[in-house]
């Protein structure tokens, strides 16, 4: 059961405290934000393993960032959420009622950094098949469906804030959607050649969410918000392009799972320093955080390699 405890909690701490959104005074916060996170990301594995493998985690997590801050959350559509207004400028969309940029963020930030990257390192170190039978997946979905509404509720009585019953179904109709896309989605077959080193994978992914997210960061400006919108749209668009057919060469394993996730970590960690706690505190959490997640792949590193070792004697 360890890799199951062990998704459970790495997903908020990915999703929230490595971030930097939360500081170390709040790890209380963490424990109850678990089951929302943790068992999301849970069900996110165990499906999409059923399913079509990666492609099908993939959109099922696209699918968890929209629930999060769509319908539970609502951060999407509220113009005060936690006294920020993150919605109005260039890119706020009136007859959505939401921002293109914040959708990106949201998508970008749960569906690689909250769900795929925890499930990446996890699977680094244990078993790949599925780890839950079916009444093991009847207790997440519980306990993610508790978390959700302990977060719906919780928002609701700080923000006292609720979105129009059209947005509520637009959204609806887009989760649906990647869901069942999720569940016929299928593997391609094998592509010639062979995928690049997983160094350079990892250092891909780090120069590719560095530039999106590190300028998102960084550049706070108005003018920027449109450029920031294309970067994403740019370095998507490569990433999925890129990582599909690498993905389809023989001698494309855990490493390079691994490495993509290991590169996500990499810019969390060093953009987790300019962002400011959302809950205010101290940011001495920073260097804890980062400290652990470093510690966390360098254990995967030296698991890959213990595994290599071991294959090559064999």
């Amino acid at each position: 059961m360890w890799p199951v405890l062990g998704l459970f909690f790495l997903a908020p701490f990915v999703g929230e405290f490595l971030l930097g959104n939360i500081p170390i005074t709040g790890l209380g916060l963490g424990l109850l934000l678990a089951p929302l996170y943790g068992s999301g990301a849970l069900l996110v594995r165990e499906l999409g393993r059923r399913a079509g493998g990666w492609p099908s985690m993939f959109l099922l997590a696209a699918a968890y960032a929209l629930i999060e801050e769509g319908p539970v959350d609502q951060l999407i559509w509220n113009h005060s959420y936690a006294g920020h207004d993150y919605l109005t400028g260039p890119s706020y969309v009136p007859f959505l009622g939401t921002s293109v940029e914040v959708v990106q963020s949201i998508l970008a930030l749960h569906t690689i950094w909250s769900i795929c990257v925890p499930i990446a390192i996890v699977e680094t170190l244990s078993r790949r098949g599925p780890w839950l039978r079916a009444r093991g997946l009847v207790v997440v979905g519980l306990l993610f469906l508790a978390g959700s509404v302990f977060v719906f509720y919780g928002n609701y009585s700080e923000e006292h804030f609720m979105a129009q019953w059209w947005q509520f179904a637009y959204a609806g109709v887009v989760i649906v959607l990647l869901v069942v896309l999720a569940f016929r989605i299928r593997p391609s077959g094998e592509l010639p050649g062979s995928p690049p080193p997983a160094l350079l994978v990892c250092f891909l992914s780090l120069a590719g969410t560095s530039a999106y997210w590190g300028s998102v960061t960084l550049i706070g400006a108005d003018w920027f918000e449109w450029v920031g919108v294309a970067i994403w749209c740019v370095v998507v668009a490569l990433g999925v392009v890129l990582v599909t057919r690498w993905s389809r060469r023989e001698g494309w394993d855990q490493r390079h799972r691994f490495a993509l996730a290991a590169g996500a970590v990499l810019t969390y960690v060093w953009c987790s320093f300019p962002v400011k706690p959302e809950l205010g505190g101290t940011e001495a959490g920073d260097y804890v955080f980062s400290g652990i997640a470093l510690v966390l792949l360098l254990w995967c590193v030296l698991k890959l390699r213990q595994e290599r070792r071991s294959s090559s004697v064999a």
